[in-house]
């Protein structure tokens, strides 16, 4: 079963392209001067920040639907952050290089399948997740820290 991975939409974060720290804290958003590369993920073009890169720290809702799952939690996005291609059939580095927690929900955003992979293990778990007929769309979280990093849908 074919997927699709994409990031966030850039023109969501557009307007703290920028700003200065005054400015940006009063959003309640930390900036960061990447200093290490892998480091700093982000969520619109998939892939860390390059170091010396600044980078956003941000609340964002990433599962904005009325049920016990509605939910949001801390991401880093690039300031001017190129939007990701979509990654069909295939994962990005910043995701395959790291521990995954998968979520696979239903059209009712209810959550029906879980688990864990890394490396080599997410492209088949997320063809498996697919296999499920009820399974409309996988949420992808960094499992160490629990942070949202990409949706899959089915390609």
């Amino acid at each position: 079963m074919s997927f699709v991975i994409t990031g966030l939409n850039s023109e969501e974060f557009s307007e703290l392209n920028g700003l200065g720290a005054e400015a940006l804290a009063a959003r309640n958003v930390v900036v960061y001067e990447a200093d290490a590369k892998p480091g700093f993920p982000c969520r619109v073009s998939l892939a860390d920040a390059e170091v010396g890169e600044r980078v956003f720290l941000l609340n964002y809702t990433y599962q904005p639907h009325e049920t016990p799952y509605r939910a949001s939690h801390a991401i880093f996005v690039r300031e001017n952050a190129p939007e990701a291609p979509p990654y069909i059939g295939t994962i990005p580095l910043s995701l395959s290089s790291r521990l995954l927690s998968l979520r696979g929900f239903d059209k009712a955003h209810m959550m029906i399948e879980a688990d864990i992979a890394e490396g080599e293990e997410v492209k088949p778990m997320l063809e498996r997740f697919f296999a499920n007929p009820e399974v409309d769309y996988v949420q992808l979280h960094y499992a160490r820290r629990g942070c949202f990093a990409a949706a899959a849908h089915r390609a």
